[in-house]
């Protein structure tokens, strides 16, 4: 049965070349197996090779379509190449006598071939390289053959290890950017992808931010939607365009660099309008108080030498940068800002965030600063805050910033005026009315918190285990004849740095000082710790290997070598508390039920106090007093 579909057939695939058109039509053959066996397809393989050398315009074409398409399936590519095919296209190619469809369909079946994988970018020759290069450079070329050769170039450029220097010689940024401002969407993404290639082998710099900004506006005045590949590329060349600060960004500064200090004397001078002073104005003791009592209203955190408040990496050198213009917070905003827009990652793979506002300027990040300082300060003000409420200024302004960029804006005063509109009086209804509207703690700054908070919670219960630890507990000894036999105790050092342990005539009333324990076990020496039928204590034993109820409270501690110390729990409680005191003493996760149950508790606890509404309301210092027992219980209702 034969079905054809009078359709354009196209490839999904991430990377921009493989949108191509292929065939007028698609022809599926019903119940033919998808992938013919290897000895017809080395016969297509033959036949099509001797066809595309046809001296028929019309034969040759017809040859180079099935050559296309056939060249989709990694079987047939494989026998076609072991004919030399892909020598065979790039001499079509080289020799500049095929135009049109011919070139199309030729650079079409290169395209697929290439994409197997089977043939090294390296192997072609930079005769061939300069005529791809020289599609793209001309002015009105058909735009499949364009589609191609860009593609071929983005592919070349990423995957080899030489040439893509030759393709960088071939192609300018300059001879790029008229692709941009046309009107066909698909060509405008692969040229960005092209531009994304030369950028991540560092061949572009940051020169190029003025000459992408010329083509963006025809991009974004394009009445189509961005398609998911074009915002794909921007948001990559958006990373790849902030990455070029990390060099700034990872920069210390280095305090004895007198260029570097005479930055720092600019910019004391700017802000307190006062000229060098000359060397005889006043005794050193005097001046530098002088200088010191400056730096500190500036909001330097060293007062003496404010060159050491840059030395720490990220923001770095970025940092001072900024200050140049804005003084105060600036170092935390930079920072902020760095982890925002993700400075010094390198792009997803499925990303498609980039923000159109960031291509309408020269220098897109200074600007975005001076809105986002104005905005500090602004909100500083709003908030009544103190310099003990920095952190939380910061919080109010990341969620600020955040919510703005979520909305798109278009321009840089967009962007201002969105700011504008986030108060922080409409930042505390935002959060009101979400944890009204979302259940369950789900909404974005609710989880942004709990991910903060968790550190802190799994702090807690690390301490608490490791102080059941030092109190220490009574465990009872099996042995193949009896299920109780004596009792031994264990308890861990104050200091955390060993375990002292010894044996028990009976069990204790209460702790067991550390003197009385005969056995020790430095911490340092600890090595693993295993749990339930891993343990040696239950694989030696036949009857307890029996008892699930034994393995599930039994663990060791491995130490030296082969040595283990062999431990089964009281109960379960018991079990948990141990393994998790062990697991961090060794630098473990705590993975225990109980570890679970208790961050949940705790965490939940910690977020309904962290999220009470306390504006403006005085908190006692004082607790209130317990009120009295009632008269009766005649109110309480016994289920049982």
């Amino acid at each position: 049965m034969m079905i054809v579909l009078e359709t354009v057939l196209r490839k999904s695939v991430c990377h921009p070349y493989h949108d191509i058109l292929v065939s007028p039509c698609l022809t599926l053959s019903l119940p033919s197996p998808r992938l013919s066996p290897p000895p017809l397809q080395s016969q297509m393989a033959g036949q099509l090779h001797e066809r595309i050398q046809s001296s028929s315009m019309d034969a040759k074409l017809e040859a180079l379509k099935d050559l296309a398409n056939s060249s989709r399936d990694v079987t047939f590519a494989q026998e076609f190449i072991n004919l030399d095919g892909i020598s065979l296209l790039t001499q079509m190619v080289e020799s500049g006598t095929d135009f049109g469809d011919l070139l199309s369909f030729t650079l079409t079946a290169f395209v697929e071939l290439m994409d197997h994988g089977i043939v090294s970018w390296d192997t072609f020759s930079v005769a061939f390289i300069k005529k791809i290069a020289g599609y793209v450079n001309k002015s009105a070329m058909d735009t499949a053959v364009l589609q191609r050769s860009l593609a071929i170039l983005e592919s070349m450029v990423l995957n080899s290890q030489d040439l893509y220097q030759k393709v960088a010689q071939e192609i300018t940024i300059g001879q790029l950017i008229p692709h941009l401002q046309g009107t066909d969407q698909d060509i405008q993404t692969y040229t960005i992808a092209v531009i994304n290639a030369l950028f991540l082998k560092r061949y572009l710099s940051i020169s190029i931010s003025i000459s992408i900004r010329t083509g963006y506006p025809y991009i974004h005045t394009d009445p189509k939607p961005i398609n998911d590949e074009m915002a794909h590329q921007l948001y990559v060349l958006q990373v790849l365009t902030f990455n070029l600060l990390e060099d700034r960004m990872m920069t210390k500064m280095d305090p004895q660099d007198q260029a570097q200090r005479d930055i720092i004397f600019e910019l004391r001078r700017i802000a307190f309008d006062v000229e060098c002073e000359p060397n005889n104005s006043g005794s050193i003791e005097k001046r530098k108080s002088m200088y010191t009592r400056d730096y500190k209203k500036l909001g330097f955190i060293n007062h003496v030498n404010p060159a050491m408040d840059f030395t720490q990496i990220p923001p770095g050198m970025l940092a001072l940068d900024n200050m140049l213009d804005f003084l105060s917070f600036s170092i935390e905003l930079t920072k902020m800002l760095c982890e925002i827009l993700k400075v010094g990652e390198l792009p997803s793979e499925n990303c498609h965030d980039f923000h159109p506002m960031f291509f309408t300027h020269d220098r897109s990040f200074e600007e975005f600063f001076c809105i986002c300082i104005q905005l500090l300060n602004k909100t500083w003000k709003e908030m009544r805050a103190t310099s003990e409420d920095f952190n939380k200024v910061m919080q109010v302004v990341r969620e600020q910033i955040m919510r703005a960029l979520t909305q798109k804006p278009n321009s840089l005063d967009q962007l201002k005026s969105r700011l504008q509109n986030l108060s922080y009086t409409e930042i505390l209804k935002i959060r009101q009315s979400e944890r009204m509207n979302q259940e369950d703690f789900q909404s974005r700054p609710i989880l942004e918190l709990r991910e903060k908070i968790q550190p802190e919670i799994m702090e807690l219960i690390k301490q608490q285990r490791l102080n059941r630890l030092c109190d220490g507990t009574c465990f009872r000894k099996i042995s193949s004849r009896r299920r109780q036999d004596k009792f031994w105790y264990c308890r861990l050092s104050p200091n955390h740095k060993v375990l002292h342990y010894g044996d028990l005539e009976e069990s204790p009333q209460g702790e067991v000082p550390h003197d009385s324990l005969q056995e020790k076990l430095p911490v340092a020496d600890m090595k693993a710790v295993v749990t339930g039928k891993d343990c040696p204590h239950m694989k030696e034993k036949g009857s307890l290997k029996q008892n699930k109820e034994v393995q599930e409270l039994a663990f060791s501690v491995l130490y030296e070598s082969d040595e283990y110390l062999n431990f089964i729990a009281p109960d379960k409680h018991e079990y948990c508390v141990w393994t998790d005191g062990l697991n961090a003493l060794l630098g473990k996760e705590m993975t225990s039920d109980f570890t679970k149950s208790d961050m949940d508790t705790l965490l939940s606890m910690e977020m309904k106090l962290r999220l009470l509404d306390l504006e403006n309301i005085q908190i006692p210092e004082a607790p209130p007093p317990i009120p009295k027992e009632p008269s009766n219980y005649d109110f309480v209702y016994d289920c049982n």
